[in-house]
């Protein structure tokens, strides 16, 4: 079949095609992403929804010569089929493959490596002013979603932008939603821009549109006239999520990544999931929220992810969503602390990470008692090295005040957060994307003593320190090999504070002592053990495990895993070269 498609391998090729084509060109596209997405998972919706822009943007502009930025990357599909990756998209977030989001790396055409929101206006002033400074001409853009576009960091870049002659071009890819649907006062001023009343020429931008991103008169139109104005400029750019898929249009929601589907039909693949973290997370917020009403739920544009959809339901004046403001919502917290109000900041692990100033100078110097519920601690799998919250335990250690707790079951994860409204300082409870192990007998919410360890076998021959959804894991290696009498395995609930008590008896009786954690090893939890051994002139051996000094890449949990050899396989053999 003679189709345009394959006619196009890189960008050079898609400019020698004649403009009449380019529709043709998007049909084809949108049925190349949804027959590879639908059996090989992705973020479907926002790439359905850009596959027209983003044609006409490698079509007006020299790329990779003109440098081109996503914002997040979620909607780059369209992109990486276009310059050099159409036959390598069916690997697409496996091992060995390519990744989910632009990376430097991967190609000379991604420009810049994003994977968190709000980064691409910075990043490509900044290119400009290089591109100023070495006297080269060509043109930067910035590709943006409304979602984004509110976060801090992209307004302070665009008030930097306003005050300059550089030739950035803006566009803001206008769809009303990110993953969850937008938020906040500008919400309101995209739906009513006009050429000569719009925020952004406040700014002092030259200011474009609103044009339909799905007609390519209109981008034509838009684009080229972008290219001859002189200094910075903003395209507002209207497009719908999912467009060209009913399904993914009529539930954006649902479709930002669905999962394996059947194309024709629109079936999403269920399958029956065992417990997970974020489903005891959900169900203890609902009981929380019934029992006191002085306890409020905050995420940044994170409702569905993190599982908080039925309590906002419940409870909508007291599950805020801030949007994609993480500073935002953890200084908002610290205000919330301050009057009498218990705040449940809940955000990814590594979306908490860019808001580190805010945990340290608005929550801890104040010893506010702030609650981070880190959702997605440890690595996550397909979503790569922009998205593993690994780095958690040591950036929260080093900080005074903090308590740090990693639960390895429900019931302990569900007393934790329950604990954390009594205690009067900043609290954070992090916990993984994986499945929970399950408390089969009745219980009730009960306190939990701070900074108490529990032992879980008590063997005689080596001893193990384990956190989070490690101890289990490791439990269920020693009872499989008969090695619970050899083995004491202690399973440390606080990172912070730790339980000494517990370290020193331990290392009294046993020479060696092996830590695991879900956690980079430098300055985590095994560097704290380490701190309390050395202090106690420990003689014996002390072997930490967790994630080395390195970013890690994107494939299944399990194959990181395995390449990290903390697969129960490589446990095990660990174990017994110590035995």
């Amino acid at each position: 079949m003679n189709t345009v498609i394959h006619k196009i391998n890189q960008p050079k090729e898609l400019r020698e095609l004649n403009q009449a084509e380019l529709p043709d060109l998007a049909k084809e596209l949108r049925e190349f992403i949804l027959d590879t997405l639908s059996v090989k998972p992705g973020h479907l919706g926002a790439s359905l929804g850009v596959i027209e822009l983003t044609i006409a943007l490698h079509y007006y502009f020299d790329t990779p010569n003109d440098l081109l930025i996503w914002d997040v990357g979620h909607q780059c599909y369209p992109h990486k089929i276009l310059t050099g990756r159409r036959q390598e998209f069916d690997t697409l977030r496996q091992e060995n493959g390519i990744s989910g989001f632009p990376t430097r790396e991967e190609s000379e055409f991604d420009t810049f490596g994003t994977g968190h929101s709000s980064t691409s206006i910075s990043a490509i002033v900044g290119m400009a002013t290089a591109d100023k400074i070495n006297n080269i001409n060509r043109h930067h853009i910035a590709i943006i979603g409304d979602a984004s576009i509110t976060s801090g960091m992209s307004l302070e870049a665009l008030n930097h932008l306003g005050s300059t002659d550089l030739n950035v071009l803006v566009i803001l890819n206008d769809n009303s939603i990110g993953i969850d649907p937008s938020v906040g006062g500008l919400k309101k001023h995209f739906n009513n821009l006009e050429n000569d009343s719009s925020i952004f020429n406040d700014f002092g931008l030259n200011f474009l549109g609103t044009i339909d991103g799905h007609n390519f008169d209109e981008l034509a139109h838009a684009l080229t006239k972008s290219k001859a104005i002189k200094g910075p400029k903003f395209l507002h750019v209207k497009t719908v999520k999912g467009k060209g898929y009913q399904k993914a249009e009529l539930d954006q929601v649902k479709w930002h990544a669905p999962g394996l589907f059947n194309k024709a039909t629109g079936e999403i693949t269920t399958f029956e999931k065992p417990k997970s973290y974020q489903d005891v997370f959900g169900e203890t917020m609902m009981d929380l929220l019934s029992n006191n009403s002085q306890i409020i739920a905050i995420t940044p544009a994170m409702v569905t992810g993190s599982n908080l959809v039925k309590c906002q339901h419940n409870f909508p004046d007291r599950v805020i969503d801030v949007g994609i403001a993480e500073q935002h919502a953890v200084t908002f917290a610290a205000g919330l602390a301050t009057q009498n109000t218990i705040p449940y900041c809940t955000i990814y692990s590594t979306f908490l990470q860019r808001a580190y100033d805010q945990i340290i100078h608005d929550v801890a110097l104040q010893n506010l008692p702030v609650i981070f519920c880190i959702d997605r601690a440890g690595i996550v799998g397909t979503d790569g090295a922009t998205h593993h919250g690994y780095f958690d335990i040591s950036y929260l250690n080093s900080i005074p005040n903090m308590v740090i707790a990693s639960p390895s079951n429900e019931k302990d994860f569900k007393n934790l957060l329950y604990t954390a409204q009594f205690t009067k300082k900043p609290f954070a409870i992090r916990f993984p994307k994986e499945t929970i192990e399950i408390c089969k007998e009745d219980y009730s919410y009960e306190k939990i003593e701070i900074g108490k360890s529990k032992r879980i076998t008590d063997g005689n021959k080596v001893a193990i320190f384990s956190t989070g959804n490690f101890t289990p894991r490791i439990q269920q290696i020693l009872k499989a090999n008969e090695l619970e009498e050899k083995v004491c395995l202690i399973d440390f609930l606080f990172i912070k504070p730790l339980d000494e008590q517990m370290i020193k008896i331990v290392a009294l009786k046993f020479d060696t002592i092996i830590s695991y954690e879900d956690g980079i090893i430098n300055g985590g939890f095994g560097d704290a053990v380490l701190k309390i051994l050395n202090q106690i002139h420990y003689k014996g051996n002390f072997k930490m495990n967790g994630y080395p000094d390195q970013f890690i890449t994107h494939a299944t949990i399990n194959q990181l895993y395995k390449q990290l050899e903390l697969d129960d396989e490589s446990i095990l053999k660990f174990i017994y070269s110590y035995l």
